[in-house]
């Protein structure tokens, strides 16, 4: 899962950036309320793990802020401040849950897992379907009319992206942002690299899928001819 940690307790960050990591999360780090929101506002995560008191903006005030955007991710707020109006509080301004400090981070992975299956992330054996190809995300594998092919992990998120959002110009950043997170260290050539990778892949697999350059813009997934419509299942 794609989380998006919003703490300034700098120690507290590394124990869970470690612990998340750990259960094979990917975990983007901000340690104050403004730069918060505008990671927030990409849309590029599928939980915000959001501290009440920060820096330069208020959790709370982010949190507002994000859903007068149109901003669903799922968000647990993490906070010191734990009476009945704190919660109540918290919860009416958007977020789907509430976790007091201090905390046992068993009790918060927990919170994780409840979440992802009620938003459906946290689904085994994903997989998804769009016109010659389906692509199973736990196995990575990537199927098409000539058989099935192994993807990198950097390769099968990308793919994951555009079957998400088929037959969607996305913009470089948004696919940036949702396949590399919030890493400074990422130049946008990397995105080329791996357009270039896919490109190789849906070939040996046989497909007609494109995934088309729009100039200025980003990329767009197309089926090939007569594709059925894309459709995404889980199953146990």
């Amino acid at each position: 899962m794609r989380i998006l940690l919003i703490e300034d307790d700098k120690k507290l960050c590394e124990t869970l950036l470690f612990q998340l990591e750990k259960e094979g999360h990917q975990v983007a780090l901000c340690h104050d309320g403004r730069d918060g929101l505008d990671l927030f506002l990409q849309d590029a995560f599928e939980l915000v793990l959001l501290d009440r008191m920060l820096p330069t903006m208020n959790g709370l005030l982010v949190l507002q802020k994000a859903r007068r955007q149109g901003i669903t991710t799922p968000v647990i707020l993490l906070t010191a401040l734990g009476e009945l109006y704190d919660r109540v509080e918290g919860l009416d301004n958007g977020a789907d849950d509430y976790l007091v400090k201090p905390f046992a981070f068993e009790e918060l992975s927990a919170r994780i897992r409840s979440l992802g299956r009620r938003s459906g992330v946290l689904e085994e054996h994903e997989a998804f379907t769009f016109g010659d190809i389906s692509y199973t995300g736990d196995l990575r594998e990537l199927t098409g009319p000539d058989g099935t092919l192994l993807l990198s992990g950097r390769e099968g998120r990308l793919l994951e992206v555009f079957l998400q959002n088929p037959q969607t110009v996305l913009r470089r950043m948004v696919i940036l942002s949702r396949v590399w997170g919030a890493d400074p260290e990422v130049e946008e050539g990397n995105l080329d690299t791996y357009i270039h990778f896919l490109r190789k892949r849906l070939k040996q697999a046989g497909s007609r899928m494109t995934i088309k350059t729009v100039r200025g813009v980003g990329y767009l997934l197309e089926p090939g001819d007569c594709a059925p419509a894309p459709k995404r299942s889980g199953g146990a």
